[in-house]
């Protein structure tokens, strides 16, 4: 079993994520040993990027700080070797495809791995075109996340079959960000991956607040949390880490008995 579906073992899975270096890698570190301590089952680490186009504002602002506190990928591996001295829960990273490519992929996966990550999820790379990168990340032992939107529609069912760690189902069209209400209809999508694959799937995008999260972790094996933790972020800068455990441990609570 790959390590990212572990973190679907005891129940369903709380995922924060969370851009690096924003506001630094320092105020990250605490960040995510938080996360940890309050409950969350995997970490999502977003590694800033100039052309975010899966984001709304909120991550994108996030972005843009990170790389103006001076983050480099490089500067990435060294905070999860760093992390993983106390944090043994799966991690993975959140990307573009040109972060990759700039950095070579082979040695991209390789670092990857070499510090502990168990994923990988680059949102502007399409299933068709995964080839580019499966293989390599194969070889380091990284699961490559496949997405699966509303509009998947036909591809659902081969999307589930070739999954990888877990799925990341995409709970609305658009882009990244919190949203008062999620009205897609979920379930016919969930169903569809259910026939296909006993691999876990997790929501995310636009949850941001307990009862979303309840709602969508009963659909599903866990949700997935962004822009609502990134809002927190941008609000309380350095003083981060309290606020955001505190967030965690209240989406983690509204799906611990379910």
């Amino acid at each position: 079993m790959s390590n990212l579906a572990k973190a679907f073992d005891h129940g369903k899975a709380f995922i924060p994520f969370v851009t690096c270096g924003d506001p630094d890698m320092e105020t990250t570190a605490k960040i995510v040993r938080k996360m940890v301590e309050n409950g969350a089952d995997l970490i999502e680490l977003g590694i800033p990027f100039s052309d975010p186009t899966a984001e709304g504002p909120v991550i994108q602002g996030a972005d843009l700080r990170a790389l103006q506190s001076g983050t480099t990928t490089d500067s990435v591996f060294e905070l999860v070797r760093d992390l993983r001295k106390d944090v043994k829960i799966p991690m993975l990273f959140m990307t573009y495809a040109n972060v990759v490519f700039s950095y070579g992929c082979e040695r991209f996966c390789k670092a990857a791995a070499e510090v502990g990550i168990d994923g990988l999820i680059l949102p502007d790379v399409p299933f068709e075109e995964k080839a580019d990168f499966e293989p390599i990340c194969q070889k380091y032992g990284i699961d490559l996340v496949s997405m699966i939107a509303p509009t998947s529609e036909n591809r659902i069912a081969m999307i589930a079959k070739e999954a990888k760690g877990f799925l990341y189902v995409v709970s609305s069209l658009g882009v990244t960000g919190t949203r008062s209400s999620i009205t897609t209809d979920l379930e016919p999508l969930i169903k569809v991956i259910r026939e296909n694959t006993d691999i876990p799937c997790a929501i995310g995008f636009g949850i941001s607040n307990p009862e979303q999260a309840r709602k969508m972790a009963s659909l599903s094996d866990g949700a997935i949390v962004g822009s609502g933790i990134v809002k927190i972020i941008a609000a309380n800068g350095k003083d981060s880490a309290e606020p955001v455990g505190e967030f965690v441990k209240s989406m983690k609570d509204a799906i611990r008995d379910l």
